[in-house]
C-alpha cells in the first residue's frame, strides 16, 4: 500500500491492486489552504465531516464512491467502518460532529481521525480497534493539538502514526500550529523529504514511528 499526502486532511492510499481512495478532499483557496486542487483519481473518497476543507468532492477524478458517516460500509470489495466522535470538546455544539474511518488495504489497518476535536472515549478506542496506521490531526485550533494527538496515538498504539492538519508551506495562513511540538512528543521520528510513503504489513516497524510528510498539492 502507497499512502501520499495531498495536503491538510487530504490522503490519497493506493492498494497494491490498483484500489484507490481518498480522504477529506480540500477546497483550495479558503481558510488560507493555498494547495493546489486534490485532482487525483479515486475509486472511494470518504468524507469525514461536511465542511469546505474537507468535503470538495467534485475536485477528485473517476466515478468515486463517497463514504460518509458512521457504520459499516462495504464498498468495492472493502469494509470501511466510520465511528462517531465530535470536531470540538463540547460534544460537536461549537464545530458539529466528526466521522473516524477505519479500513484495511492490503492487511494494513488505517485509521484516519478527521478534524477529531477530543480525546477518544474508551467506547471510541472499542469501536476502533487495533491500528496499523493512523493519520492524526495535531495542529490544534480545530482539532486537538499536540498534547492531545500524542496521547490519542498513544492510546491507539499504531505502528505508523503521520501528522495531518498542521501549518506549513502551503497554508502558512491557517491558524493552527505547525507540526513540530508534535514531532517532540514523539520517541522516533522519521521526516521523508516526499509526500508518498510505501506500507507493507510485513514491514511495519516494531516499535511506534512517526513519519512526517510534505504536501504534495
Amino acid at each position: 500500500m502507497k499512502i501520499k499526502w495531498l495536503g491538510h486532511a487530504c490522503f490519497l492510499l493506493t492498494s497494491d491492486a490498483g484500489l484507490r481512495i481518498v480522504t477529506d478532499p480540500y477546497t483550495p483557496g479558503g481558510f488560507g489552504l493555498q494547495y493546489r486542487p486534490p485532482a487525483e483519481k479515486a475509486d472511494i473518497v470518504t468524507v469525514s465531516h461536511e465542511h469546505a476543507d474537507h468535503n470538495n468532492v467534485g475536485d477528485v477524478k473517476g466515478d468515486p464512491q463517497i463514504v460518509r458517516g458512521a457504520g459499516v460500509h462495504q464498498i468495492k470489495g472493502i469494509e470501511i467502518k466510520g465511528v462517531s466522535t465530535s470536531h470540538d470538546e463540547m460534544s460537536g455544539s461549537q464545530r458539529g460532529s466528526n466521522t473516524v474511518f477505519c479500513f484495511a488495504l492490503d492487511g494494513v489497518r488505517v485509521c484516519h481521525l478527521g478534524d477529531l476535536g477530543h480525546d477518544l472515549t474508551a467506547g471510541s478506542l472499542a469501536e476502533i480497534g487495533e491500528v496499523d496506521v493512523l493519520l492524526i490531526p495535531v495542529g490544534g485550533s480545530f482539532t486537538i493539538d499536540a498534547d492531545v494527538a500524542s496521547r490519542v496515538a498513544d492510546r491507539l498504539a499504531a505502528k505508523v502514526v503521520i501528522p495531518m492538519h498542521f501549518k506549513n508551506e502551503r497554508c502558512p495562513d491557517f491558524p493552527v500550529a505547525g507540526v513540530a511540538d508534535f514531532q517532540k512528543k514523539r520517541q522516533r521520528v522519521r521526516t521523508v523529504d516526499g509526500s508518498e510513503v510505501e506500507i507493507k504489513k510485513d514491514g511495519l516497524p516494531s516499535e511506534t514511528e512517526t513519519v512526517v510528510l510534505k504536501p504534495a498539492c
